[in-house]
């Protein structure tokens, strides 16, 4: 732990079975060990939960994004929170990388749940006093929470691995009208053009392409998501930009899902290259084109300023 930091007092960081690997980087970073917990499973699939450290008084970080398997994620989350909160923990921080269940954020048709709301809820009630989470799937989300949210962004990492590869000729692409506003950074921050997909989806999880608004022939396509789940949208963006006269694409997005055959569909696919960052464990191994870019030092950073009391938005100017 650096002088700065000890002189404002100690704390601790937690992971439980979703990413320990991330956990450990940030922990590294900040010169801290990774503080011990005991997560399993009763017979009958009950998560069961155990804080091994004292943590009375202490500035507590629980590191779990709610990625697959999703419920088995969020359920440990909710169990450390509790944990913590019962174990006299001065202040508790649920640092959730990727925040699951963020899809339904309104009600689109009569009698469905916002979960967006409701996870937001659970996390509240564990005993979180503080969530830290990267690249919401909606901006409003941070709304529904009673308590303080830090919205931090993947950009920075993404941005970073983009300009040292210095692709000629590039554009950033939108894949659909939702995303306009975060391509629209990335473009503004490269100095390039911007291209829109006007996409629809007839069901879950399923895209089709109806115009594509910009010039894309002969041209780099950087197309930036927040995620890739079945990797379908992405799919269907890339070879309509390929029909359209891409002469190159290449993919990012913050949060690598990768459910079903997704991987096989970006095999199969134009794009040449997909980064992803670590919010999620990704195995890179199961295709050349996926290429990892970590976000530790980015929460490492947030940990740091929030526990110094700092500015958290000082990283992202």
């Amino acid at each position: 732990m650096t002088p700065e930091l000890r002189k404002r007092g100690s704390f601790k960081i937690f992971s439980g079975n979703a990413n320990p690997a991330l956990a450990r980087k940030i922990c590294d970073m900040l010169g801290v060990p990774l503080s011990e917990t005991r997560v399993s499973k009763f017979a009958d699939g009950e998560i069961d939960a155990h804080i091994l450290e004292n943590v009375r008084g202490e500035d507590c970080y629980v590191v779990q994004p709610t990625c697959p398997p999703v419920n088995d994620n969020l359920m440990e989350l909710l169990i450390l929170l509790d944990a913590l909160r019962r174990a006299s923990a001065g202040r508790i921080t649920a640092v959730v990388p990727y925040y699951g269940y963020a899809r339904a954020d309104r009600k689109p048709a009569p009698r469905v749940a916002i979960t967006a709301k409701l996870v937001a809820n659970l996390i509240t009630e564990a005993g979180a006093n503080r969530v830290i989470t990267i690249d919401l799937h909606a901006a409003q989300i941070q709304g529904f929470f009673d308590i303080p949210l830090d919205h931090l962004y993947g950009r920075p990492v993404i941005l970073d691995y983009i300009k040292n590869r210095k692709f000629d000729n590039m554009v950033v692409v939108s894949p659909d009208v939702g995303s306009v506003e975060r391509a629209r950074s990335f473009a503004k921050r490269l100095d390039i053009g911007l291209v829109i997909i006007d996409k629809r989806r007839p069901r879950p999880n399923e895209a089709v392409v109806y115009n594509i608004i910009g010039e894309v022939n002969g041209k780099t396509c950087f197309i930036f998501d927040d995620l890739v789940d079945t990797a379908g949208t992405l799919a269907q963006v890339a070879s309509s930009l390929k029909e359209h006269g891409a002469s190159r694409i290449i993919a990012a997005a913050t949060h690598g899902v990768l459910s079903r055959d997704a991987v096989d569909k970006l095999d199969k696919s134009p794009i040449e290259e997909i980064i992803l960052t670590d919010t999620i464990p990704v195995n890179a191994s199961k295709s050349a084109k996926i290429k990892i870019v970590s976000v530790a030092s980015l929460l490492a950073e947030a940990i740091k300023r929030n526990h110094m009391g700092e500015s958290i938005s000082e990283l992202f100017k």
